[in-house]
């Protein structure tokens, strides 16, 4: 059964082209246009990993990536933030929101491949009875 990935993203643009890689990768995409309707699918189709975009209409992904994490049941999924809204300071707001990793745009299709596989590996692990510790190492708050 393929990983389910949640693509949270209000440019059509963007979610076109992570549906397509994705897809290529052979996973299930789910898409929410709104932090709040990304908070809602998130609860109820329970995700194997999260891709959020910060500047979205509404709730920011800031704060849905917040109550995501508050949630006892969804904090283990993994969030990468994927945004074009790279001001200085947004990635240590997205951390602090409890993101997993951060990711600008325009970004490289494979590195933010590699990272997903990365995370759905971890995620597995974890889920596999190893501990993944629970918390972000600070070599892991990077750009790659």
């Amino acid at each position: 059964m393929s990983k389910r990935i949640l693509v949270v993203e209000d440019q059509e643009d963007n979610r076109r082209i992570l549906r397509y890689l994705l897809r290529s990768a052979d996973y299930q995409v789910l898409e929410e246009i709104t932090g709040e309707d990304g908070v809602a699918a998130a609860e109820r189709e329970r995700p194997d990993l999260i891709l959020m975009d910060i500047q979205l209409p509404g709730l920011d992904g800031c704060e849905a990536t917040r109550r995501i994490k508050g949630n006892p049941a969804l904090r283990h999924i993994p969030i990468i933030v994927v945004t074009s809204y790279a001001l200085s300071g947004d990635d240590v707001r997205a951390f602090e929101a409890g993101c997993d990793a951060y990711v600008t745009k325009p970004f490289d299709l494979h590195q933010l491949l590699a990272k997903i596989q990365e995370y759905l590996r971890e995620a597995r692990t974890a889920t596999c009875g190893e501990s993944a510790g629970g918390e972000i190492p600070e070599d892991r708050h990077d750009n790659h």
